[in-house]
């Protein structure tokens, strides 16, 4: 089974100069999307990677360069642990990105972990319905990690998540971490305008490697499910976990 979705790769040196292209690449799209629609969707991921990228794009070179007023965050996923733990995939993001930033909450969308895991996830696609209306998602922005296991989000190998069809957001106990997770879908995810994988490291290469394999297999390798249906599919990567890539 081959893919039909646009990938484009972006393999660099240094981590650095990674990290600065898809600071970059945020800038562009957040400066295209709010002269388009008059405000920028990004959603976030958890993750030390991501936690470099967010501490960059809130540092003197890049926090006058986006328009922060009109840009609405997301999470991709959560833990099923209090926002103050530090497990906390949102404590993170604001410690490292909304508080230097000083974002308004209205423009954070948090999945609120004081309920139960069904009623978070019910409630956060109810927050992304009053957002987008009674349309489809299009984010325009998704970023991702990838884990060695080649999960994505809390889409973990042999979970009922993968083959969810109908909800934007779900939850479901991952027995791999022993912990419930919250996370989009994957039809959700691949309605976004843009989807950007951030990955360092030669131990991310096999991963890497069964993600973008062309015999899919999507219990096993779950990243596999992402392919955007309009969009593009970016992958950001260091030398060394691309060293596996043709």
């Amino acid at each position: 089974m081959k893919r039909n979705n646009e990938q484009q790769l972006h393999i660099f040196e240094q981590q650095d100069t990674l990290l600065s292209s898809l600071a970059d690449f945020i800038v562009a799209e957040s400066k295209q999307a709010i002269t388009r629609e008059g405000r920028f969707s990004l959603v976030l991921s958890g993750g030390s990677s991501p936690k470099r990228l967010y501490e960059l794009l809130a540092s003197d070179a890049y926090r006058d360069q986006v328009e922060w007023n009109k840009v609405f965050f997301f999470f991709g996923d959560e833990r099923y642990v209090p926002l103050t733990d530090v497990q906390s995939n949102y404590l993170m993001a604001k410690t490292a990105l909304f508080d230097p930033l000083q974002i308004a909450t209205d423009h954070i969308y948090a999945m609120d972990t004081a309920q139960t895991p069904e009623e978070a996830a019910l409630c956060y696609q109810q927050d992304l319905e009053a957002y987008f209306g009674t349309k489809t998602p299009h984010f325009d922005i998704i970023l991702l990690g990838l884990g060695d296991n080649v999960h994505t989000a809390s889409l973990f190998p042999y979970t009922q998540l993968l083959h969810e069809q109908k909800a934007w957001v779900k939850a479901e106990y991952i027995n791999e971490v022993k912990m419930n997770r919250i996370t989009l879908t994957a039809p959700i995810i691949n309605q976004a305008n843009h989807i950007a994988f951030l990955i360092f490291g030669a131990g991310k290469a096999e991963a890497i490697q069964s993600a973008m394999s062309d015999t899919l297999d999507i219990d096993k390798y779950p990243a596999q499910l992402i392919q955007p249906d309009h969009g593009v599919l970016h992958w950001f990567l260091d030398q060394d976990a691309a060293r596996l890539v043709e």
